[in-house]
């Protein structure tokens, strides 16, 4: 993992300290409400529904053990009880959703960031203190600047990596922080880099996307692709270069979002986004770049050219750690319990060391909203992480967390220990592995809740022999357009919408992310007009029994759901989903109650 240098600590530290003082001087009267929030903003400090929420960065999802327990501790701490007592109330005059919303928790996202939903304002300085102190922070997790950069959660470890992704990762995180010409874009900006032959960090959804390739030469260079997002406007990034030296990325980087800066649109906020930019000028904003870039090569000095020492010093972060000795038993006398060969077959991935095994903890389960993590359990993943894994865990584009560095001889004990926490599920990648943003429970943008519909599921299919026999499907739910929870490229994508002021849901299908589960990136299809919170299981069900009905052997498996969907196309899927709605009666009846 990539270690803070006296310079980095000393940075996270001052800002910390420095926002403390913004805080005292807003609870002062010294700012006024409109000067203190984009502040707060700029900290990772928004106001939601119901309550304040600080979201901090986890730069390419590496968490180390200390941080875990760092979490847990914010989780336990500023998470505060007195929330339980304002949700109660809230609750009693019908402005609060039915939903279990557990307080002492965090909250694993899409873009490997964490959440927490609960923390008094008059706390944010601490929870800063605390947070600089095991080298974390909340910068830049807001606002319209470069985002929090994310990758492949097995990046340094995959059998399909090319090159280890985090350290150019780590590059652009130091290039991006505070960048004095890039803080006041548009439109926010997100970055995803991958250095893996399969897409496991969906680049083409990302306003750039940067995929590690090399030539005919065997050089190493970047793909890059820029003008992809969700929300309104689905769209997958274009190439924009098919092969860049590596050393030249920051100086591409610098080009792309200076002339995204200087063209985009800020008379609309709908319109703001670098993917409508491309999508309107197409080869001009190509060629806009590419002048721009020759500029900074040839004339201003390219600046940013990343060199071998700078790439071998921070490089040098990322090495493998050292492996201790383990007593456990050995792959060949791995037990044949059918329960431990599942868990192993779905939530265990392969090393590019054979002694090693990626390891998922699962946090979907009954009860729980997906990805949210309790004090207990933080806690006890870092002791987890401590015992197998190196002291590491990544957070998952899936909201689950990965142990990447687990000897084979420990898998027994690892599997053992999971399951007494309730994070073994073995189901990484089936139906109950979904993605689902905190919706109408917390977010002020959201149209409908999410975290109702996915509880339902998640009850509705606890059957494992069924889910196994479903196979691999991406359920993505999300409570507004604006797509946190990723429905576009879900193969069974839902989107609460607002209906004269009520909860419904769009049904999509036919999303992909752009790994090789799924194939190309593309945004799914919406079924036809929306569903009530009632109907949304058992369309659920009529889209996954025509599936059964439609499927086909394949060699010795069973024909795929998206394999399915686009042999036959959507109208079957279609038809049975509209079938699946209920009586008028019934779901004015939900409606009201929700």
């Amino acid at each position: 993992m990539y270690q803070y240098t006296d310079f980095d600590r000393q940075f996270v530290q001052q800002r910390a300290a420095q926002f403390r003082d913004q805080l005292e001087r807003w609870q002062a009267g010294k700012l006024a409400d409109d000067e203190f929030r984009p502040l707060r903003l700029q900290n990772g400090w928004y106001v939601q529904r119901y309550a304040p929420m600080l979201r901090v960065a986890v730069p390419y999802g590496e968490l180390s053990a200390h941080q875990l327990r760092t979490l847990a501790r914010i989780a336990r701490e500023f998470d505060e009880p007195e929330a339980e007592v304002f949700r109660t109330a809230m609750q009693t005059q019908g402005q609060l959703g039915t939903t279990h919303l557990p307080t002492h928790c965090a909250h694993f996202t899409t873009r490997q960031n964490v959440q927490f939903n609960w923390i008094p304002l008059d706390k944010s300085a601490d929870v800063m203190d605390l947070l600089a102190s095991a080298h974390m922070h909340g910068i830049q997790t807001s606002g319209n600047c470069i985002r929090n950069i994310t990758s492949d959660e097995r990046a340094g470890i995959a059998v399909d990596e090319i090159a280890d992704p985090r350290p150019f990762g780590e590059i652009m995180r130091q290039w991006s922080t505070l960048h004095p010409e890039f803080a006041f874009l548009p439109r926010k900006f997100k970055i995803a880099i991958s250095g893996a032959a399969e897409d496991r960090a969906a680049i083409g959804w990302h306003d750039v996307g940067l995929q590690l390739v090399r030539n005919p030469a065997g050089e190493l260079g970047f793909k890059v692709l820029v003008g992809g997002g969700m929300g309104r406007t689905p769209v997958i990034g274009s190439v924009i270069r098919e092969f860049l030296p590596w050393n030249q990325i920051m100086n591409y980087l610098e080009a792309i979002v200076r002339v995204y800066n200087r063209y985009g649109r800020r008379d609309n906020l709908y319109k703001a986004r670098i993917k409508i930019l491309v999508k309107a000028e197409g080869q001009r904003y190509f060629d806009d770049v590419e002048a721009e870039y020759r500029q900074i090569v040839e004339h201003d000095g390219a600046m940013h050219t990343i060199t071998q020492a700078e790439f071998d010093r921070v490089a040098a972060c990322f090495v493998d750690p050292p492996l201790t000795r383990h007593v456990g038993a050995p792959l060949a006398a791995l037990p044949t319990d059918p329960a431990f060969v599942r868990w192993l077959e779905r939530n265990v991935a392969p090393h590019k060391n054979p002694a090693l095994r990626a390891v998922t903890l699962s946090f979907k389960r009954p009860g729980a909203s997906p990805g949210d993590a309790s004090a207990e359990v933080l806690e006890a993943a870092a002791d987890l992480a401590d015992r197998f894994s190196a002291g590491e865990a990544r957070v998952t584009h899936t909201q689950n967390l990965l142990l990447p560095w687990v000897h084979v001889n420990d898998l027994v004990e690892v599997w053992q220990e999971a399951r007494r926490l309730g994070l073994a599920q073995p189901t990484a990648h089936l139906l109950t592995d979904m993605i689902a943003c905190p919706g109408g429970d917390f977010c002020a943008l959201a149209n409908a809740r999410s975290l109702p519909i996915a509880q339902a599921i998640l009850e509705r299919y606890q059957d494992l022999d069924e889910l196994h026999d479903l196979g691999e499907i991406d359920l993505h739910i999300s409570g507004c357009i604006n797509s946190c929870g990723h429905h576009h490229s879900g193969h069974i994508g839902i989107l609460g919408v607002d209906k004269d002021g009520k909860e419904w849901y769009q049904v999509t299908l036919g999303g992909a992310d752009g790994s090789d589960r799924s194939g190309p990136a593309v945004a799914g299809k919406v079924v036809g007009p929306s569903f009530s919170a009632a109907e949304v299981p058992g369309v659920i069900e009529a889209v996954l029994d025509t599936y059964r009905t439609l499927r086909q052997p394949q060699g010795v498996r069973a024909e795929s759901f998206l394999e399915t969907l686009r042999r036959v196309g959507a109208e079957p899927f279609k038809t049975a989903a509209n079938a699946a709605r209920l009586p008028v009666a019934a779901t004015e009846a939900d409606t009201a109650t929700a």
